[in-house]
């Protein structure tokens, strides 16, 4: 019974993988580029092997391979592991900083959980220009560890005066202000306001964190809610993690 035990689960493949086609029974899909590479030459799935997949539409599901090709894996799919479930209403606001921390960013809100990535250009940024297809790349690649059902969306670049401008009023935004150790500790924070929200944000500031004026306009915002991360001056990347365990703690209760 042991040795099957073992055997079982060295052939459960727990390799996952996104595909952009709305999935159903019996489909066959066409996995390329790479993809392909990853699941041909790194994985080095045979015909046969088992792997999930998932959509961001209708849910995960247990696929096998059917062909093996230079240029491309057939998998066909077999039937769903899980229903589709959004994540909670969770946006992440953050000052673009240097690539490799913004990959770590980008990849550590996409396993937390946000729903939105927002960039915010701010005083102190000091990396306007984005690539955005390699932070789509870097979302997919998260997504697929995780285990998550869902991609966050990334909107376009937009400069904190807009943000405030047009930032929605039933949204709170949590901000990490690392000028004031006086705020309010974060959880103690949220804890306070969470039966008043359904939805949050958390704004991250660049390396340097914002100007004085920048946070004083950010403080006026009628639905802001200054917080402190502690006593030590976190890196944006660390900020992040920290501030979205936080809050994903207090409110992602299901």
């Amino acid at each position: 019974m042991i040795e099957f035990l073992i055997h079982y689960n060295m052939k459960k493949s727990k390799t996952r993988i996104f595909v952009e086609k709305t999935l159903s029974a019996n489909l066959m899909v066409y996995i390329k580029d790479k993809q392909h590479h990853f699941l041909k030459n790194v994985i080095r799935l045979k015909i046969n092997d088992k792997l999930l997949t998932f959509d961001d539409k209708t849910g995960e599901w247990l696929c096998r391979v059917m062909s093996v090709n230079r240029d491309n894996i057939v998998i066909q799919i077999l039937e769903k592991t899980r229903d589709f479930k959004k994540e909670p209403d969770i946006w992440l606001i953050f000052a673009p900083i240097k690539q490799h921390r913004l990959n770590i960013t980008i990849q550590k809100a996409t396993e937390l959980g946000v729903s939105k990535l927002i960039p915010c250009i701010t005083d102190y940024t000091n990396n306007s220009n984005l690539n955005y297809k390699n932070l789509s790349l870097n979302i997919i690649e998260a997504a697929e560890q995780s285990e998550r059902l869902s991609l966050p969306t990334i909107e376009k670049k937009v400069t904190l005066d807009d943000l405030i401008y047009n930032y929605p009023k039933d949204r709170c935004i949590v901000f990490c202000d690392e000028r004031k150790l006086s705020n309010i500790s974060m959880f103690d924070a949220i804890k306070s306001k969470k039966n008043f929200f359904s939805k949050w944000s958390i704004l991250i500031g660049p390396e340097g964190g914002f100007s004085e004026s920048e946070t004083e306009k950010i403080k006026k915002m009628n639905n802001c809610l200054p917080v402190s991360l502690g006593r030590r001056v976190l890196r944006s990347d660390t900020a992040t993690i920290a501030s979205l365990f936080c809050l994903q703690s207090l409110i992602d209760i299901d």
